[in-house]
């Protein structure tokens, strides 16, 4: 790739905007952008729980892709908030798939990062017909050795500080599970308890998403209004194993034989470490992985963006910078 790192496309508001009832009570906030009628992409984001910002909008050419880009269930501003009810993977597929039609797509190029990128190869396994590429960033394949790295042992030997921060919250004895320990904590009855394990979950999460310590995504990640429904829905994902058959994702690959990917990994990752991206790669020889030297987690980190921005001018057929 050039030396010249590339930078997001200047900042961009959507052309339509709204909610999608998608049925069960959740309606999904949703907004596009770029050039209506054009290369169609659906981006999703990470978490489970995440929510997207504006910043998502802009890893792509907007005069050559048709973007939509929405708040999966029960974070961001659909409704309702931080809900954990009727709220699973499968669900969130046939959601995706809901809004391809409402966008009148044939089928898309389907972006995502982290809890996204597993998003993103359930959909296209479930509906290969209807993904015309896969960008992925930082893999999770939510398979046993992945959930046991970040809540049991791995992550906890690089970040120890926030590591000790992330447990104390929790009385020893019940620190064998700490997922458990914080899902009950996170659907108390008491609201100052659940505040304070949202709080505390979602610091831990941000912590390991970057190489280097960024102030104000720590910041974002301990809003209540990022960290209650990141916090709730991401626990109850872990508990129930993604509502995944483990290492269902790389056993299915088959599926996705033919559908072109990009996979975009930082090396020095915490957070999803590159020996996912690198097994999927194995699965998946098709796939280019790039692994970016010097970034961590974050699709905020410079090294990460031009990635992602190299990777969507690359699928969009644009000549490299």
């Amino acid at each position: 790739m050039n030396d010249a790192h590339r930078s997001l496309y200047p900042e961009i508001e959507p052309y339509e905007a709204g909610m999608y009832e998608v049925g069960e009570g959740h309606s999904l906030y949703y907004e596009r952008v770029g050039t209506r009628g054009a290369k169609p992409a659906v981006f999703l984001h990470g978490g489970p729980g995440g929510g997207m910002s504006p910043n998502h909008r802009r890893q792509w050419d907007p005069d050559l892709y048709d973007v939509l880009l929405f708040d999966q269930r029960g974070c961001g501003k659909s409704t309702p908030f931080a809900e954990i009810e009727h709220n699973d993977t499968w669900r969130i597929v046939e959601d995706i798939e809901k809004l391809r039609k409402m966008c009148g797509h044939d089928a898309w190029q389907a972006f995502g990062g982290s809890w996204g990128s597993t998003l993103a190869l359930a959909y296209a396994q479930r509906y290969p017909e209807r993904v015309t590429e896969l960008v992925l960033r930082g893999v999770f394949l939510a398979r046993q050795k992945e959930k046991d790295w970040l809540y049991t042992y791995g992550a906890s030997e690089i970040m120890a500080e926030q590591w000790d921060d992330f447990t104390g919250l929790i009385p020893e004895d019940e620190r064998g599970n700490l997922v458990q320990a914080y899902y009950d904590r996170l659907t108390s009855d008491n609201e100052q308890v659940r505040l304070s394990a949202a709080r505390e979950w979602s610091l831990w999460e941000g912590s390991v998403a970057t190489l280097l310590p960024d102030p104000a995504l720590m910041d974002s990640f301990g809003d209540p209004g990022k960290a209650v429904p990141f916090a709730r829905i991401c626990a109850k994902f872990f508990l129930e194993d993604f509502f995944l058959e483990e290492a269902q994702l790389l056993r299915d690959v088959a599926k996705i034989r033919d559908i072109p990917g990009i996979i975009v990994q930082g090396r020095h990752d915490i957070c999803t470490p590159p020996t996912s991206a690198w097994e999927l790669k194995k699965a998946w020889p098709e796939a280019e992985l790039w692994i970016v030297h010097d970034a961590g987690h974050s699709a905020g980190e410079s090294g990460i963006i031009d990635g992602l921005v190299r990777a969507t001018d690359k699928l969009a057929g644009k000549p490299p910078a």
